[in-house]
């Protein structure tokens, strides 16, 4: 004989307790959240971390501009990277003609490997200090779905973190109705007397 078991919390039985029920509530709520909070709050952080770093780019773009220029100064020897995955930038002057004017030179960070006579683009701000260029499209939409994953990686963890206080403290109750049930019912089991 099988007996049903889903849904023994939303129905009517003498074993059901209350914290029973606000445990069902809460699971019904917390499935509610990660299915429909976690998902949104993820597109709007990315949304809006999307607007930010466009408009980031779109004013670093404006501010500043690349220049074509000669590697001129001394280029340190290739030292051992620290990780494979960036590469190393150094500084050393460089030397460029703008059009219709005079040759200019300045310090700008070019990548590791650059070599004496080798043509370079480095970015300058408008007082001619050199600046990283601004970001790309690619690097506006890594920040985006950065943002957008820690937003809803966050909003899950609070989630799960509140379910987790609530079934503790649902579960404390269910042990505190059950003593106190068993506390009335003990006397009729054991034949002793309430003391």
């Amino acid at each position: 004989m099988r007996s049903r078991m889903h849904g023994w919390r939303w129905r009517k039985n003498p074993l059901r307790r209350r914290s029973d029920v606000v445990e069902a509530w809460t699971a019904l709520a917390v499935a509610v959240l990660l299915l429909v909070a976690v998902p949104l709050a993820g597109a709007v952080a990315g949304l809006w971390a999307h607007d930010e770093a466009q408009t980031v780019a779109v004013q670093q773009r404006t501010e500043r501009h690349r220049v074509r220029a000669e590697v001129v100064g001394r280029v340190p020897e290739n030292l051992p990277s620290a990780d494979g995955v960036r590469q190393r930038t150094y500084r050393v002057t460089v030397s460029w003609t703008p059009p219709g004017g005079t040759a200019r030179t300045a310090e700008a960070r070019v990548p590791e490997g650059t070599h004496k006579g080798d043509l370079v683009d480095v970015w300058f701000d408008a007082h001619g200090r050199s600046v990283p260029p601004p970001p790309t499209g690619t690097a506006v939409w890594q920040h985006t779905l950065t943002m957008g994953a820690c937003a809803a990686g966050g909003t899950a963890a609070l989630v799960l973190l509140g379910h987790a206080v609530i079934r503790r403290t649902a579960m404390r109750h269910r042990l505190d109705e059950w003593d106190r049930e068993w506390a009335r019912t003990e006397p009729e089991w054991t034949r002793r007397r309430p003391a």
